[in-house]
This record gives structure tokens, C-alpha cells and sequence, in this order.
């Protein structure tokens, strides 16, 4: 791994990549839960994601998730005794239009509605039950979060460096830590929630070895309806887990040099946007592009946190 890592890696930075000798240096090429969640997949999908950046339609139930996670990181922004359901639904509209000042591509997601006004009014009401729903599973007023939307990032002993974004951070004045991922969909089946536990498992990895504590709880909270499902990870798994993110990066650096990026046809192809491009459904790829820029292989955009 080591002699393709060289040809691929640069220097670091921390933080906003800005130091006191000079210029903006680019950061090593990072793993982040959605990447690799993509690899595990599929590894063809991995790289018409993170290497091809082939565009993906967003859809209405992405949306609305990351305007849900909007919501809630600026209710827990607020004093505490002001996280009422009130508060969260005043902050929806606002957070949405923000959304939009920024991705103003997003102001044609109803445009193939028969009466788009009525859609949006629609899908603004059914982000407000998510909120409510969220006010059923806890009280945000009795919770101080460490942190909401925290960057982490961690470099493993073998020169893999991860690099995610976690929903919440929950520190206990006792020192234990709480993981807390909003979810705006229905409880998974199998499939689901082996991939949910994976990301997870991902930040509890990436916490272990910045803060050496093992997070007590990570919690995940499926608004649409109203279950939270609670893992503790023990240090064995998380090494394991760590062996596991080691030989897939290592799988990601040979078909990167290569460019053999196989497909992994499953259930889930029904929902990728890429099929046409795909062999496994009469498909070609297109042109191998080779390694890219390796600032943007560790990303994860709004969408991929938004459920």
C-alpha cells in the first residue's frame, strides 16, 4: 500500500487548510462513511462518485433531509429553554430558503409538479412531522451537546486517514460519549441497517483514536417513525472494524492505479442513478479519467448525511 499511497499523497493541513508559512496546501486524500459505505457496495459506484463525480438528481426526500438537520442543528444553537416544537417549525422556512440561496438548481424540484406551490406546501408540512416526531424520542431541552454537524478526522497507525461529519456529540460530565445520527427515514430492514451501524462504526473508530475513549452509545433516531436504536461497540470490534477500513482503502488505492472499478450488482441497483453507465446492465463507463484531485475523494456533501 505504501508505494501507492506515496504517488497519490500529499502534505496535510488541519482545519482550514491555511498556515502561518504560506499558501493553501492540499489535503491527503481521506475515507469518509459514505465513500466507503459506496466501495462496500459496489465499487463501481465508489468510483463514479468519488472519481468520475457523476451528477446525481437529488431528490425531494434528500432535501427535506438535509433541511431537517438544518433545522435541528440551529435548535440546539438556541437556549435551551427555547428547543420547543414552536421554535424547530419557525426555523424550517428559513432553513430552507438558505438551502436554496445556496443550491438555487434546487428551486426546479417541483417544477414537474402539476401545482407546485400546492407540492411545496406539502413537503414543507411533512418535514414539520419529522420535527415533531423528533420532539417524541427526547427533550432537547434537558441535552447540552459537545458539538452539532463536528468535522472528525483521524489518521490510523497504517497512514489511512478518516475524515467524516458527525450529527451530534453528546458528552457526559463523567467523560462518556454519546453518538447521535438523525436518520429522516423509516427504521431499515437488514440491508438498511447494516449500513446505518457501518457509518456509525466509522465515527466511534474515528473518536477511539482522536479522544482514546470508546464512545458508550451510538444512537441512531429514524424520525419518519419515531424509533431509536441504540449499539455500544467494544474495543475488539473497533480494531476489527479497523483492519476492515485498512484492506478496503488499500482495495480503493490497486483499483485506483488500475482503474478497475468492478460492479456489485444487488437489491440496491434499483435506486442508483448510474445504471446506464453500468456493465452489469448493458452499460459502459465512461473513460477512465485516472486518480483525481485527491481533495475531493474523503468528501461528503449534505446529501450523503441527509438520511
Amino acid at each position: 500500500m505504501a508505494d501507492v499511497v506515496g504517488e497519490i499523497l500529499s502534505s496535510t493541513d488541519s482545519g482550514n487548510g491555511v498556515d502561518d508559512e504560506g499558501p493553501r496546501r492540499t489535503r491527503r486524500p481521506a475515507l469518509s462513511p459514505s465513500r466507503a459505505s459506496d466501495f462496500k457496495q459496489c465499487p463501481l459506484l465508489y468510483r463514479f462518485r468519488a472519481v468520475d463525480r457523476l451528477p446525481e438528481k437529488p431528490t425531494r426526500a434528500q432535501i427535506r433531509g438535509t433541511v431537517v438537520h438544518a433545522v435541528l442543528e440551529k435548535l440546539f444553537a438556541l437556549p435551551a429553554v427555547r428547543r420547543v416544537p414552536d421554535e424547530a417549525r419557525a426555523l424550517l422556512e428559513p432553513a430552507w430558503q438558505e438551502l436554496l440561496a445556496s443550491r438555487p438548481e434546487l428551486s426546479g424540484l417541483f417544477d414537474d409538479a402539476e401545482d407546485a406551490d400546492t407540492e411545496l406546501r406539502e413537503w414543507l408540512a411533512s418535514a414539520t412531522r419529522l420535527l415533531d416526531h423528533y420532539f417524541g424520542l427526547e427533550d432537547p431541552r434537558r441535552l447540552e451537546p459537545e458539538a452539532c454537524e463536528l468535522l472528525v478526522e483521524a489518521e490510523l497507525a497504517s497512514g489511512v486517514l478518516l475524515r467524516g461529519y458527525i450529527d451530534r456529540l453528546d458528552v457526559a460530565p463523567t467523560g462518556e460519549i454519546r453518538v447521535v445520527d438523525y436518520k429522516t427515514g423509516t427504521a431499515p430492514r437488514e440491508i438498511g441497517e447494516a449500513k446505518a451501524l457501518f457509518q456509525m462504526k466509522f465515527y466511534a473508530l474515528v473518536l477511539w483514536r482522536t479522544r482514546g475513549v470508546v464512545p458508550r452509545q451510538l444512537r441512531l433516531m429514524y424520525l419518519a417513525d419515531r424509533q431509536s436504536l441504540a449499539y455500544t461497540p467494544d474495543e475488539g470490534e473497533l480494531r476489527r472494524f479497523e483492519r476492515t477500513l485498512e484492506a478496503m482503502w488499500d482495495a480503493i488505492l490497486r483499483a485506483g492505479r488500475t482503474g478497475d472499478f468492478r460492479p456489485n450488482p444487488s437489491r440496491l441497483c434499483d435506486w442508483c442513478d448510474h445504471k446506464a453507465f453500468c456493465p452489469a446492465f448493458g452499460g459502459t463507463p465512461p473513460e477512465y479519467p485516472g486518480w483525481p484531485d485527491p481533495l475531493g475523494l474523503g468528501v461528503e456533501t449534505v446529501l450523503d448525511r441527509a438520511d
